[in-house]
């Protein structure tokens, strides 16, 4: 908790001139509060005592000009602090994002975005609070108490005794909380990560559940998290709000203590009346500290358990980094070579001892089964991921020698899962080039087959595509990414089943545009159809992270594999099944059969066979 404590307070040191000045405030304008007891005692013994009107006036003059000073010192105080609260949230929140940017593939395929999310945000906002409310606020209570404990024993020490009596309980019962309610805080904020990431969940994947109908179950799922939070909440609130009553009784009995005692020392006139009243107004101010102190020490619990979380994310070390001295590639002419490559993503490896150079401008196909580990091959260029054993090189250098900035700026990469942002079409097309002239987007729209949709759309290129591009068709995503490509204009490229989402028309017209794309580049191109595969300079055909064929079409095709046989299920697949226009056209005026397959259980079988 203290290693904690230290870490929040560094983040205070860019604002320690701010800070220094709200605590000038705070403390003048805690002194002027201890003023006011001292001046109603001498209203009463000096003014009402004696019939002094004159006293009176100046004395109620005097605490009018104590009240002005203390709103000042007060705003100037929490303007200052919400300052520093707000900057430091600020650089936490930008610390954040930058670490989770800087983190690679491995973190994010453990890590749960509603985490994250809870750790940016609530996270964040617990540790602001305390350093705007409970932080400075400890220092102020301090003083107060102090000046209470001295001012209480100058009026008179026995007063002060009895009044301060139960002070020891008091400590050791904020002392013996803290823990508990810090341990308390720590599981709300789990929980309430928790459901945040059900609820992304959810949203991100609203589509499917609907058409599963699975509102219900979702509902219920969601209930269930929030259930866990409301207790736990619960929880954490039962023991605060009985802590925070229980201090202020204490307070309360040693104020009635006061008042017996005292009143029997000014029955004697060891006591004048102004002075018991100071010491009962300086024991009900410090009943205002006691309390604090357990709200101060609430927000502490609170911000050290948030600051856990925080410091997960930021300590988090990615297995991917820049080797010290790493230098910048330049000049690439696209080779790539991989030297024995193992990988896994946990304990099972899911390449083995892979080997294969790509000389420049040449067409690597990766073809096999799912889970062959064709995208692992792919994603290992990038240094999305680092290698067990082995080595990939680009024109002879070892990728873990270079910037990383530099590597993944020379290989472009249309992933399978097309993400786009919720953005204008020429913003998405340009994302990784956001320089790019408009005539420069626009060529590379049209080498993607885009640019005539787009043209027809109100907006043009200027059209909103609304989150995750959800206004667009599987075949335009696609095509958006693959202008996006197109543009970075990469010496390496990577087409990972890149037209798997549009038609056979649309497939054959981006199939010219990916030639001329393909033409000087090294092109790796994973795919499940044979077909995309015929024209590769080389095919590497995968099982279980092992390549087990390599070689031409031709090649493959005349030793009878794998490839031939993948091949042959693929052509007599193709043959079996028409075409949607041939079934339509076959089958006329007979929609309920379109594909041709009803009231034919001979051709029925030969396509399940097939599939």
């Amino acid at each position: 908790m203290l290693r904690m404590l230290l870490r929040l307070l560094g983040l205070l040191r860019p604002y320690r001139r701010q800070l220094a000045a709200a605590s000038f405030f705070l403390l003048l304008s805690t002194l002027l509060s201890l003023a006011v007891p001292r001046l109603l005692g001498e209203a009463i013994d000096q003014g009402l005592s004696r019939g002094s009107f004159a006293v009176l006036v100046a004395l109620a003059l005097a605490l009018v000009a104590v009240s002005v000073l203390r709103g000042l010192a007060a705003f100037g105080h929490s303007y200052l602090t919400e300052g520093v609260s707000q900057g430091v949230a600020y650089d936490l929140r930008n610390a954040l994002y930058d670490k989770i940017q800087s983190l690679s593939f491995a973190y994010h395929d453990r890590a749960q975005t509603g985490q994250l999310m809870s750790r940016a945000t609530q996270d964040v906002e617990q540790v602001r609070w305390w350093v705007a409310f409970g932080l400075i606020r400890v220092g102020q209570l301090l003083v107060l108490i102090t000046g209470t404990v001295v001012l209480l024993s100058l009026i008179n020490w026995k007063l002060a005794m009895v009044g301060l009596a139960l002070l020891p309980l008091v400590s050791y019962r904020a002392l013996t909380v803290t823990p508990r309610l810090r341990y308390l805080w720590n599981r709300v904020q789990d929980k309430l990560g928790e459901l945040s990431t059900v609820l992304q969940e959810n949203l991100a994947g609203i589509r499917v559940v609907k058409a599963f109908n699975r509102e219900r179950y979702e509902e219920e799922k969601f209930a269930r998290k929030a259930t866990e939070v409301y207790g736990a909440g619960i929880d954490a609130a039962k023991l605060y709000n009985f802590h925070a009553p229980f201090m202020s009784f204490l307070v309360m009995v040693a104020t009635g203590l006061v008042l017996w005692y005292g009143s029997r020392e000014a029955l004697r006139g060891d006591l004048t009346a102004g002075q018991l009243t100071q010491v009962i107004f300086y024991l009900t101010m410090l009943a205002m500290p006691v309390r604090m102190m357990g709200w101060a020490l609430n927000l502490y619990s609170r911000a050290t358990s948030a600051g856990a979380r925080i410091y997960e994310v930021l300590d988090a070390r990615s297995p991917v980094q820049e080797r010290p001295g790493a230098r910048e590639l330049s000049g690439v002419r696209g080779e790539v070579a991989f030297h024995d490559v193992t990988f896994a993503y946990d304990s099972t490896p899911v390449l083995r001892n892979v080997s294969f150079v790509a000389a420049p401008g040449m067409k690597v196909a990766l073809v096999g089964t799912t889970g062959s580990g064709k995208s692992s091959v792919v994603n290992l260029i990038p240094r999305f991921y680092d290698v067990l054993a082995g080595a990939i090189t680009i024109d002879g250098s070892d990728i873990r020698d270079l910037t990383l900035v530099s590597l993944r700026r020379h290989v472009g990469i249309v992933l399978q899962d097309v993400f786009l942002f919720s953005a204008t079409i020429r913003d998405n097309l340009a994302y990784g080039a956001v320089d790019a002239a408009p005539e420069e987007v626009e060529r590379a729209a049209r080498a993607a087959q885009l640019h005539d949709f787009i043209a027809s759309l109100p907006a043009g290129y200027d059209t909103w595509v609304g989150e995750r591009g959800v206004t667009l068709s599987g075949g335009q995503k696609q095509r958006v990414a693959i202008a996006r490509t197109i543009l970075l204009n990469p010496p390496v490229l990577i087409l990972d089943d890149s037209t798997s989402s549009v038609d056979t028309e649309t497939e054959q017209q981006l199939r010219q545009a990916l030639e001329e794309l393909m033409r000087g580049r090294t092109t790796f191109i994973i795919t499940q159809r044979m077909s995309s595969a015929r024209d590769a300079d080389l095919i590497l055909f995968l099982d279980e992270g092992r390549i087990v064929e390599r070689g031409t079409h031709q090649e493959l095709m005349a030793s009878r594999g794998r490839y031939y046989q993948v091949c042959e299920l693929q052509r007599a697949a193709r043959a079996t099944i028409p075409t949607i226009e041939e079934a339509f056209a076959r089958d006329q005026g007979e929609p309920r059969d379109a594909l041709g397959l009803l009231g034919d259980p001979a051709r029925l079988t030969t396509v399940e066979g097939a599939s």
